[in-house]
């Protein structure tokens, strides 16, 4: 059985399923559409990840692949295409399971998302994940808010995923309850593109 699950294997979910394998985790992975599934499990060969990463197009089978109680980070397109597979994963999971969103969300969607899988008493984590491509693949920083139930159960998986300083400092640390790990990745992004105009603008000048 899988130790957990990742859902939307483009870029950043592939990189990062291929992370979490590489740390000596079971994963299961799907994605919407099912060649991109195929394309992670054939990288999971070359990269002689095979044996931890196990990739699935039906989502019933790969619900039943995981540990229970079951955790899905979800990698997709914000907006829209989130709640679409939060309604297929909540359909398929059981109380105490848990959907992690580590995609550029909005925090308040993240907070009536929150509210929305409580009633279903499935617990939710928005999670700000930074380091584009290669972070995914070889240490991103992690900022995950939400259940702080949640979190304990799975923060081994994170924080050895996640990049380490210089000095063995861990890029992954709870921030709080609700929307607070998409706030905080929100103003992460204003001041790194904050950074990029001043650079910008002082090559002009």
């Amino acid at each position: 059985m899988a130790d957990i699950g990742l859902w939307g294997l483009a870029v950043m979910g592939q990189n990062f399923a291929l992370n979490i394998a590489s740390k000596g985790f079971n994963i299961s992975v799907t994605n919407r559409s099912d060649p991109k599934v195929q394309d992670t499990v054939e990288r999971a060969k070359r990269e002689k990840l095979d044996a931890k990463l196990k990739g699935y197009t039906d989502k019933k089978e790969f619900i039943n692949s995981l540990k229970k109680p079951r955790a899905v980070i979800i990698l997709v397109k914000a907006g829209q295409p989130v709640d679409d597979t939060i309604t297929a994963l909540a359909a398929l999971m059981d109380e105490g399971d848990m959907i992690i969103d580590g995609g550029n969300e909005w925090y308040q969607n993240t907070e009536r998302r929150a509210a929305a899988m409580e009633e279903k008493k499935i617990l939710y984590m928005g999670m700000g994940v930074s380091g584009g491509e290669e972070g995914a693949r070889f240490g991103p920083s992690l900022m995950p808010g939400g259940s702080k139930e949640g979190y304990e159960r799975v923060q081994h998986i994170l924080r050895a995923a996640a990049a380490k300083t210089a000095d063995g400092t861990i890029c992954c640390e709870y921030l709080g309850k609700g929307g607070a790990g998409n706030y905080v990745k929100m103003i992460h992004n204003g001041i790194e593109y904050g950074d990029m105009q001043l650079i910008a603008e002082a090559y002009d000048i």
